[in-house]
């Protein structure tokens, strides 16, 4: 890994950076239209009275660079489960290890947590991702299928 790259936790300051990473995700996920969350409504979600979300950040003396954000989901076969919504390196700073360090990171989190797994989602030709995950010995499910129902709140 680069050596003067530093993980921390996400401060509620990090959004506005956060979220163009998040664009920058859905621009390479072909989906740059899909990012409708306001900066106050993810900023809120994270650092307000009642947080569904965190964060951590890898960022070096430029900036933050990458980041990973989660949330905790229940299972009720399984229990509590860190989920990780994404994980997100600018393109001109991949292949350096920052992925790696942010999903360890991750992965040291849950265990803290005590939490019965880690989970995600991948696009299935997300190749790089998928390779990058299975060197952890990562296990994919082909048998279940995601459901979404998208409401509009007035």
């Amino acid at each position: 890994m680069t050596t003067n790259i530093t993980i921390r936790p996400a401060s509620r300051q990090d959004c506005p950076r956060l979220l163009q990473l998040i664009q920058e995700l859905a621009d390479y996920e072909k989906a740059p239209h899909e990012v409708t969350v306001s900066p106050a409504h993810f900023a809120e979600s994270g650092f307000g009275e009642n947080p569904v979300w965190w964060a951590f950040v890898a960022e070096d003396e430029n900036g933050i660079h990458g980041f990973a954000l989660y949330y905790v989901r229940y299972s009720t076969w399984k229990g509590q489960c860190l989920y990780l919504e994404d994980i997100i390196v600018t393109a001109t700073m991949r292949g350096k290890g920052i992925g790696a360090a942010l999903f360890e990171t991750i992965l040291q989190e849950a265990k803290e947590k005590k939490m019965a797994r880690v989970c995600w989602q991948v696009l299935d030709w997300n190749e790089p991702a998928i390779h990058f995950y299975k060197k952890y010995n990562a296990s994919f499910d082909p048998e279940w299928l995601n459901g979404t129902i998208e409401l509009h709140p007035d």
